[in-house]
């Protein structure tokens, strides 16, 4: 059987300022066309499209507000990487939806928005490593 490879696709206002953002966080841009960002991320990809253009290509509104059910997350081997991720994304831009702390499962996490709104848990879970072995 063939592997299985993830892309996650955020539909973006403003792809200099979102291309920007991901850049400052450190996520390797890849080559792409002009219309499209791509970065390459541990075993899947990450792409950035106009908001409006990647409504139309999947036949639904634009339009939308609050929460849409959906986080992306990141996750690292300690605390204290969480509260420099955090950081590095406010200094990015980003806006704190939810400070670094513990969280009522054992773990450390805390939630920024993207400029767009996009939701991402930044976690450190002490109970299992989901990351690349060393």
């Amino acid at each position: 059987m063939n592997p299985r490879i993830s892309m996650i696709t955020l539909g973006v206002a403003d792809l200099q300022k979102s291309v920007a953002f991901y850049e400052r966080l450190g996520f390797p841009r890849m080559e792409s066309p002009p219309e499209v960002a791509f970065f390459t991320l541990n075993g899947t990809w990450l792409g950035l499209y106009g908001r409006n253009a990647l409504a139309e290509d999947a036949n639904v509104s634009p339009e939308g507000s609050g929460f849409s059910g959906v986080t992306l997350s990141h996750n690292l081997k300690t605390e204290a990487e969480v509260d420099d991720l955090m950081a590095e994304a406010t200094s990015a831009g980003a806006i704190i939806t939810k400070p670094a702390q513990k969280a009522f499962w054992g773990g450390y996490h805390g939630y920024f928005k993207d400029p767009d709104g996009h939701l991402w848990e930044v976690a450190h879970n002490p109970f299992f490593w989901i990351g690349p072995d060393d």
